[in-house]
């Protein structure tokens, strides 16, 4: 399949991204725009703006996660933005949760070719790791609106962590809307973060949750095990 030549990095992308990561980051987009194009992960119409509307927002997104965390990326669908902050950071351990074999195959030929040793991809819906896993951070983009967002993310927060979300500009409105899933959820109250200001074409935003008194956490969550300890990495061979 044909698609258009797609363009070089934009300067929000190499501003966030170490100029050794750069050829990875690079090579996962040529793989969306080629691959992921003819297995229909991405539309072609999507491919001269692939890094403007899609990789540049993720890569932002990584510079309010903090050093040597856990991360988990619910419904990462072809790695957005979960396997753009594992190319950026790869101080970070990330798991990738997907549902559909052929968006996870694509991930895991993804962690092969670049040699991610730092992504783990988890076929499976995100309530199958519930009471089981914990992270420090959990994200995720375009998956849901908050309330059932929070259904799903929420139960994988390890006590300390949280919740961050790409949303778009109706979040206010999605917080509003998801006020009885926050009192079910002894949330404290969201944080939205406008994201790349001044370097985006357009504004980014990202809401953040957390729990309101992790030492009152069901005992199912307190008991789920720890990423960091029970997470297993990606199997690809490290780059030289």
């Amino acid at each position: 399949m044909d698609t258009p030549p797609l363009p070089a990095p934009p300067e929000s992308v190499r501003g966030v991204c170490a100029s050794e990561r750069l050829p990875l980051l690079e090579e996962y987009a040529a793989l969306l725009a080629t691959d992921g194009v003819v297995r229909g992960l991405i539309g072609p119409r999507e491919v001269p703006r692939l890094w403007d509307r899609h990789i540049a927002n993720s890569a932002i997104l990584s510079t309010v996660v903090p050093e040597g965390i856990t991360l988990c990326d619910v419904g990462s669908g072809a790695g957005l933005p979960g396997m753009v902050v594992a190319i950026v950071r790869p101080d970070l351990r990330v798991t990738l949760v997907e549902p559909l074999l052929r968006r996870t195959t694509f991930l895991e030929e993804v962690v092969e070719s670049l040699g991610l040793d730092n992504v783990e991809v988890v076929r499976g819906r995100a309530d199958a790791l519930h009471g089981s896993r914990t992270f420090d951070m959990v994200t995720s983009r375009a998956v849901a609106p908050l309330d059932r967002l929070l259904e799903w993310s929420m139960p994988l927060v390890a006590p300390e962590g949280e919740l961050l979300a790409l949303k778009g500009s109706s979040v206010v409105e999605e917080i509003e809307n998801a006020r009885e899933t926050l009192e079910k959820f002894t949330c404290d109250e969201p944080v939205v973060i406008e994201l790349g200001d001044g370097v985006l074409d357009s504004p980014t935003y990202a809401v953040r949750v957390s729990w309101a008194d992790p030492s009152a956490l069901p005992l199912h969550l307190i008991r789920g095990k720890s990423a960091s300890s029970t997470g297993s990495k990606g199997k690809g061979k490290r780059r030289r």
